[in-house]
């Protein structure tokens, strides 16, 4: 394969968070698609990282560190793709531990809610599907999506698991002012997801969207996804519009979910509709080479 025909997915998910593969195991089903590279960006979790590049580096394929961090911005929900940072980084650290804390909060509330709904689920149940021993909301979808209710997971995140968040009063994520700076501090970079969707821009005129990525850029975002599935022509362009005019680093990806999302498939999308090429891997190495170089100086002019 030719430098020029290597592709990759710098937005895939695993079943630590709504995915349907191991991250092991799409790190073979990528090399197994061709792929040169993959990023693992699961939400709000890290914890299937280390697995991933164990097994990335066992198939000869390259991998990015990564994770969908959910974000507070100007009374919007946000999605920031966070690749290549250093997960000890002691800010990263304690950002990460306050922001996991809230996910796997009332637990057993959620159940109960849920329960009431008619559905058969308790604790126990659901312990079976938690990644590791710690049982979060993706662990409780993981359990339903076993119950065959629908044929994707989206429904039981519309009808079961949001509802219950929001009458417990746990709605609550990061803010982008308070993350990107910290997942700069760790050496990594940030990407906003979907810009067209819900949880993202959507509603908002080109004009407003354009004015809300800049206010992004300013307190520290690094770029956007170029590549999306189901972004329509007018959204890939002005994604483009706005990389080139603003100078931001293109990311891309399918947002691959396995089974959960049975269309989309790792790294060609929708109907064969995306094709992301290694070159944004390589951008996305040399930024984060950039901002950890930052970092460094930064520290050392403190000590001085």
């Amino acid at each position: 394969m030719k430098q020029s025909e290597k592709r990759i997915d710098l937005h895939v998910h695993s079943l630590v968070s709504d995915g349907s593969y191991t991250p092991a195991g799409l790190a073979k089903l990528a090399r197994e698609r061709g792929l040169s590279g993959f990023a693992l960006t699961d939400h709000d979790n890290i914890a299937g990282d280390a697995e991933a590049a164990a097994a990335a580096q066992q198939e000869g394929i390259d991998f990015i560190p990564g994770m969908e961090l959910t974000v507070e911005f100007e009374n919007r929900k946000l999605h920031i793709v966070c690749l290549g940072f250093d997960a000890a980084q002691p800010d990263f650290q304690s950002l990460y531990c306050r922001m996991r804390a809230t996910k796997e909060a009332k637990i057993a509330e959620i159940i109960q809610y849920i329960a009431q709904k008619g559905i058969d689920i308790s604790l126990e149940k659901v312990q079976p599907f938690a990644y590791g021993r710690t049982i979060d909301r993706y662990a409780i979808m993981r359990y339903l999506v076993s119950l065959h209710l629908y044929d994707h997971a989206q429904p039981l995140w519309d009808n079961y698991l949001d509802p219950a968040v929001r009458l417990l009063d746990l709605e609550v994520n990061i803010t982008a002012e308070e993350a990107l700076p910290v997942i700069h501090k760790a050496g990594g970079v940030t990407s906003l997801a979907h810009f067209h969707k819900n949880i993202g821009f959507k509603g908002l005129s080109r004009l407003e969207q354009e004015a809300a990525i800049l206010r992004l850029h300013q307190l520290g975002l690094d770029g956007m996804e170029r590549w999306y599935p189901n972004y329509t022509a007018e959204d890939a362009a002005f994604a483009g519009y706005m990389i080139e005019k603003y100078e931001l680093l293109p990311t891309g990806g399918t947002d691959f979910h396995g089974s959960n999302r049975p269309e989309i498939e790792l790294g060609t999308g929708l109907h064969d509709n995306i094709a992301i090429p290694y070159a944004y891997l390589e951008g996305v190495r040399a930024a984060c080479k950039k901002n950890f170089e930052l970092e460094k100086e930064k520290q050392a002019g403190r000590a001085n």
